[in-house]
């Protein structure tokens, strides 16, 4: 019948590795994404800031959530 004890760690999870990498980066993008959406509606509509500043302060901060989520190289400061 052939060998059925377990072997720690010893299985192939690649297919599984890059499916949880696939939904943390919906979930971390997708989450950035609400939030500026949230922070436009909010500033356009509840603010004086109007249309055209809730547009400029989104853009920036979605901006600055690319620049923090993004995934850094070896060496790169912040890297892990």
């Amino acid at each position: 019948m052939g060998d059925t004890t377990f072997h720690h760690g010893g299985m192939d999870i690649r297919e599984q590795r890059s499916t949880y990498d696939f939904f943390m980066g919906l979930t971390k993008w997708g989450s950035l994404a609400v939030a500026a959406l949230v922070l436009f509606l909010t500033l356009a509509f509840c603010t004086p800031a109007g249309a055209g500043g809730a547009i400029v302060i989104s853009v920036i901060v979605l901006a600055l959530g690319v620049w923090g989520l993004r995934k850094r190289q070896k060496g790169e400061v912040g890297a892990p």
